[in-house]
């Protein structure tokens, strides 16, 4: 993407995502020295921030000046807790010493983005947040957020089902030859048969449109590497079915792919770009989603549309026939048709926090990487879509990290650590 330099035009406005955090330490990153932590264990009554619990629960408590926003949820590889706060200014309980309290080995914070903080939290083994909330603190001033964590074990064995009593009667069966059991089944055709997210990769550019082109990095042939070695990290798992809307060196229209997302039902849609910038010193990743005001117009637009093309004439003498009230049933059709692009919308900014959390564990992002923007393949209410500007061919170091396997390889891992990420989030989780 070009800043404050005019686009060239076979370069489009398609981009690309790719998804999640990085080597870099967070900015202004904590680190609690043993002073400090004697010295938050004494203020822990009137800060209400503490660490407690055992290997079966643990209950992590962080002191806030007032209520906020925030995220938490859990991944794993390593195994850890990320904590997203709308606010700068954190009161954290005293580290652990020597040893891990319950299930937490240690913890960090700091500046994620401008006004904004995150905690990432070590622990033993992988876990699940039971709980999390934000309530007034006792004996003090202002608020705190208290989040709880179990092990993943734990909440497997609490669904085991308890088998059935044996039935008091037999429905005249008795003697007949039980079935025959069946062959076993490999894993791997079981993982073929079940349920699976769509995800689609979209590398930007192509064919006779390059895209940006400094420092011996082109745009076009690095998407293209680059959604390839994302493709297949995410069909390793066996959780997902992944397409591409191209895999070779073509030329795809803005729209065309679009229209691919939509036509495979796609879950997520992720565009892979390269950035350009006439200003020295530009650097990093950057994640852009859907503009909200064009969201908005998306929104109005999405009703309107609905509203008159919803029913056909012959369903229309249907409604008619039954209650009379064909504008009622219309309106309603309309409405659910607008609260389809709002949840897309929500479920978007999931996916672009996760992205920004795990990405900035494996590269270097800009100093705000959450952008928002009215590229042609962001528009559509129909799946969440990101666009991820990996980095600045303008930038010496940023072209060759471009160019490096090593880095492509790190930082696509990174992006498929957050669409785990996000498929773990609850609203992802509900029915498209």
């Amino acid at each position: 993407m070009v800043h404050n330099l005019p686009r060239l035009w076979g370069r489009g406005i398609i981009i690309a995502l790719a998804v999640t955090f990085a080597h870099t330490p967070l900015q202004a990153q904590t680190r609690v020295s043993a002073a400090t932590a004697q010295e938050q264990a004494r203020s822990q009554d009137r800060t209400g921030s503490r660490l407690q619990g055992d290997h079966l629960r643990t209950r992590f408590v962080v002191g806030l000046p007032k209520r906020v926003e925030y995220d938490v949820f859990s991944l794993n590889n390593p195994n850890r807790v990320i904590v997203e706060l709308g606010v700068t200014r954190l009161r954290l309980p005293a580290q652990p010493k020597g040893k891990a309290v319950g299930l937490i080995k240690a913890f960090r914070a700091g500046l994620s983005a401008k006004d904004r903080s995150r905690i990432v939290i070590d622990v033993t083994e992988p876990v699940v947040v039971a709980n999390a909330k934000i309530v007034k603190a006792e004996g003090g001033k202002g608020q705190v957020l208290a989040i709880e964590i179990i092990p993943v074990g734990d909440v497997t064995k609490s669904v085991r089902k308890k088998p059935f009593p044996k039935p008091t009667y037999s429905l005249g069966a008795i003697g007949l030859q039980p079935p025959l059991p069946r062959p076993a089944v490999h894993p791997d055709v079981l993982a073929e048969r079940a349920f699976k997210h769509i995800i689609v990769i979209d590398p930007g550019h192509g064919g006779h449109d390059s895209g940006a082109k400094k420092n011996g990095a082109v745009e076009k042939e690095i998407t293209l590497a680059f959604g390839k070695l994302l493709a297949e990290k995410l069909k390793a798992t066996g959780r997902y079915k992944v397409l591409m809307t191209r895999d070779t060196d073509v030329f795809v229209p803005l729209g065309d792919r679009v229209a691919f997302g939509e036509r495979n039902k796609a879950n997520l849609f992720i565009s892979v770009h390269c950035d350009y910038a006439s200003r020295r010193g530009a650097n990093g990743a950057t994640i852009y989603s859907l503009r909200e005001s064009v969201a908005k117009r998306l929104r109005r637009s999405a009703k309107g549309k609905t509203s008159k093309t919803v029913l056909s004439r012959a369903e229309m003498e249907t409604v008619k026939r039954a209650s009379g009230d064909v504008n009622l049933v219309k309106g309603i059709l309309a409405d659910l048709a607008k609260r389809e692009v709002e949840v897309t919308r929500d479920r978007t900014s999931v996916l672009a926090r996760s992205v920004i959390a795990m990405m900035g564990e494996s590269t270097n992002m800009r100093s705000d990487p959450d952008k928002q923007a009215s590229f042609r393949v962001l528009k559509t209410a129909q799946f969440p879509s990101v666009l991820i500007e990996l980095a600045y061919v303008t930038n010496k170091k940023d072209a060759q990290n471009l160019q490096s396997k090593s880095w492509r390889d790190k930082v696509s891992a990174s992006i498929m650590s957050a669409v785990d990420g996000y498929f773990s989030n609850q609203l992802a989780q509900l029915p498209m």
